[in-house]
């Protein structure tokens, strides 16, 4: 396993965008190995025949499913509840 330079842990920062400090970035010499050194070993462990695990609890679908409900009311009577109507939605003020 080539060792990581700092520069490589800042090229590595900047593409996360990250903003590290001299601190971290030594912290992170350390580390980095150590986690491409387990993600090696893990590529060398044989899976051929081993289905994908999507989920282990073996739920299925347990969203309900859509339906409307008729309140008794038009859309068109509780518009005229609202301050200001356009294209028969409610119009407000733009939020960013």
């Amino acid at each position: 396993m080539a060792k990581l330079s700092r520069d490589d842990v800042l090229y590595l920062a900047q593409l996360a965008r990250l903003d590290l400090s001299d601190g971290e970035v030594g912290s992170l010499l350390e580390e980095l190995p150590q986690i491409l050194e387990y993600v090696e070993k893990l590529q060398e462990v044989d899976t051929n025949g081993l289905k994908p695990t999507n989920q282990v609890t073996g739920l299925e679908n347990v969203m309900r499913t859509d339906s409307t409900i008729n309140y008794g009311y038009e859309a068109k009577d509780l518009l005229e509840n609202v301050p200001e109507v356009r294209d028969d939605q409610i119009k407000v003020r733009r939020m960013v």
